[in-house]
């Protein structure tokens, strides 16, 4: 991996939120539960060595955007849901990349639940962000 492409992560764990999401005319007249997980990559040295919040990402802030986004959405895809979670998480200077991924529970009879993985980079990082 390429010295410029973030390898450190900060991870945003199961973030339970309820939104309207799916196709079918059921899903799209009441909000239903989706659970979000985030990695979020970016460049921690400053932050590690200097222990500032001013040189990290807030965390607490990503986690209020995604709610606030999610809550008031009504889009008919989880993969539309994740890309516009990325997007949301690639606007902070520091985030280089993102990886989003959203559990539908219960959108299969007989599964537990239903995910879509997405990563993003942000524009002129070329490199793929890995794990």
């Amino acid at each position: 991996m390429d010295d410029d492409v973030a390898r450190d992560t900060i991870r945003i764990h199961d973030l339970h939120i309820r939104c309207i999401v799916g196709v079918y005319p059921e899903e799209r007249e009441k909000k239903q539960d989706v659970i979000i997980n985030v990695t979020l990559y970016a460049d921690l040295r400053k932050a590690s060595e200097s222990d500032r919040i001013e040189d990290t990402l807030d965390y607490k802030a990503v986690k209020k955007a995604i709610f606030q986004l999610a809550e008031q959405s009504s889009f008919f895809l989880i993969e539309r849901l994740a890309g516009a979670v990325a997007e949301t998480c690639l606007t902070w200077p520091i985030v280089q990349g993102v990886t989003v991924t959203i559990d539908k529970p219960g959108a299969l009879r007989f599964a537990r639940s239903v995910s879509v993985s997405i990563t993003r980079n942000k524009r002129g990082n070329e490199e793929e962000v890995s794990e």
